[in-house]
């Protein structure tokens, strides 16, 4: 017996189209025209569109900043993230001082399992570089691990020389794993900060201020140029300037093999968020920060000439009262981040796709398949095709709503999009072929989320003759 989801519009990376989708057991049967059996349930899904259960390939659920611990655990994060759409996240796991890589692995996927509801994935922190990291890495990639995670900024905690980010390149083109790097100068920002904070400039403001796009601009083209130098490909999490956007254009016409993630923090909010006497900027402390809004205008032409390959959210999720404010006096104290895991369909859709910023091919293609591609979970991922899991939304077109804290399903008290109007919706998700949500609401007993096994990144080879063209 199987499950027949009758009269909706398939989409897909590439296309539309109407035809029905069964579903036998875990995975996606038929993609057509009178594919129902006998004995098959049918569910009349006419006037949804049916896409690809979401991918978010940047999550810290149940992760830590220093000594505060995120709002967001894995039940809570990814309870959030299905009924918004997703169905698959791939977060991090970081080792502790003196702890080896396998180890801060297997500490994070046992506490995911029987809590997560989505399935998901785990990239690798790298801290640093020692005798027996190569071997860790080896050891990593046989157990499903094929990214490593690196940051730029972050000076005395997470912060890698040029040394080491260069070795753990190599190392990862040798073990066919793809490097996803934080790219700000955290040298600069730390000198900033100081000096910032010396001249009494203490407000959220001015954590901004202290990262401005020139930080992420230059660490993006030493980022670029030493995976060349490696012959490693690069993933560049949460791009957010213009400038560093024009970086990897021209590294790309140089045969670089770069990817770019963006968020919708990027495209839809704006340094004005930081303005006024109180401290309600605070809730937007996030790094990068929130730019100009002349950089959402590059970012969104980015996104819809196909120059950015994918729309992740960084959900990373602190309280306002109780965690954020413990900066209200020093904004280098505010642990950085905001959610979006729930919101992040909804927003495209409505300010994208409605917006004709991009189409529904294009919003599959960011959410889905792209991050499906790169992180090696193509095509058990990523796409409503045969063979792949049946990881299935049905959107409804025609809901509309506000998104509000009130409402919101994060352990959280506020909400960055507060007021924001959002067409479409979740209404129906199926995971593995059991539905989880009914009408909007979770439909699921207890997290059903499994761990996934990724493959080894696949090159993809751009066409290096594109242009992109700049407002």
């Amino acid at each position: 017996m199987g499950i027949v989801l009758s009269g909706g519009t398939v989409v897909t990376s590439e296309a539309c189209f109407a035809v029905d989708v069964r579903v036998e057991g875990e995975k996606i049967a038929a993609v057509g025209l009178q594919v129902q059996e006998p004995n098959d349930q049918v569910v009349d899904v006419r006037g949804r569109f049916l896409l690809p259960g979401a991918v978010d390939a940047h999550t810290h659920f149940e992760d830590i900043a220093g000594t505060v611990k995120t709002a967001d655990d894995f039940f809570t994060g990814s309870r959030a993230g299905l009924l918004g759409g997703t169905t698959t996240f791939i977060d991090f796991a970081t080792p502790l001082p003196g702890e080896t890589l396998q180890h801060a692995f297997e500490s994070r996927r046992s506490q995911a399992l029987g809590r997560s509801f989505c399935d998901f994935g785990f990239h690798m922190t790298i801290t640093g570089w020692g005798q027996s990291i190569g071997s860790e890495m080896e050891k990593l990639v046989k157990l499903g691990v094929t990214s490593f995670k690196l940051f730029m900024a972050y000076k005395n905690d997470l912060q890698v020389s040029d040394e080491e980010l260069f070795q753990v390149f190599q190392k990862t083109a040798e073990l066919g794993g793809i490097a996803a790097v934080h790219c700000e100068n955290g040298d600069v920002i730390e000198v900033l900060i100081r000096q910032a904070l010396k001249a009494g400039n203490t407000s959220a403001a001015y954590h901004a201020l202290t990262r401005p796009p020139a930080v992420e601009e230059e660490a993006v083209n030493r980022a670029v140029s030493l995976a060349m130098l490696a012959k490693a490909p690069l993933y560049i999490v949460h791009l957010s300037t213009r400038e560093a956007l024009r970086v990897v254009e021209q590294a790309r016409l140089r045969g670089a093999n770069v990817y770019i993630e963006t968020c919708p923090q990027y495209l839809l909010l704006d340094d004005t968020y930081y303005a006024g006497s109180d401290f309600a900027g605070g809730k937007y402390v996030l790094s990068p920060p929130l730019r100009a809004k002349d950089h959402l205008t590059v970012l969104w032409a980015g996104v819809s000439q196909g120059m950015i390959d994918t729309l992740s959210t960084d959900h990373c999720a602190f309280l306002f009262k109780g965690q954020k404010d413990k900066g209200i006096h020093d904004f280098s104290k505010i642990p950085n981040g905001i959610p979006g895991v729930e919101d992040r369909l909804s927003l495209l859709y409505t300010y994208g796709v409605m917006q004709k910023k991009i189409d529904l091919c294009r919003m599959v293609s960011l959410t889905a398949t792209k991050p499906a591609e790169i992180f090696g979970l193509y095509p058990q991922k990523g796409t409503v095709a045969v063979g792949s899991d049946a990881d299935i939304v049905v959107w409804n077109p025609a809901e509309e709503g506000t998104i509000s804290a009130a409402t919101h399903h994060y352990a959280l008290d506020y909400n960055p999009y507060e007021g924001f109007r959002k067409i479409g919706q979740a209404e129906q998700v199926f995971l593995r072929g059991e539905q989880v949500v009914t009408d909007g609401q979770l439909s699921l007993a207890a997290p059903r989320g499994k761990y996934l096994m990724r493959k080894p990144f696949a090159n993809t080879v751009y066409n290096n003759e594109r242009k992109f063209e700049y407002d």
